[in-house]
């Protein structure tokens, strides 16, 4: 399967979107999906016909630390 690009349209990606149990009646939420060749997608849930965003798991995991240790605390 041929990797996916960046600004794919999400909806068209055959994967099980996961949303955060954090998210809230706003619409405030990111979706992720794994995808087959081991990167990750991430979407707008309130355009899920929007575009998606892909990382690899390398890429997602060193964001991921840095949230953990509250790198990124002061954007909120």
């Amino acid at each position: 399967m041929p990797p996916v690009h960046n600004g794919v349209r999400a909806s068209s990606l055959d994967v099980r979107w996961i949303k955060s149990r954090h998210s809230n009646a706003e619409g405030n939420c990111v979706e992720l999906a794994a995808l087959v060749d081991g990167g990750v997608a991430l979407r707008n849930s309130r355009d899920p016909d929007g575009p998606a965003l892909v990382y690899t798991a390398a890429e997602l995991a060193a964001f991921l630390a840095g949230a953990k240790d509250g790198e990124f605390d002061q954007l909120l």
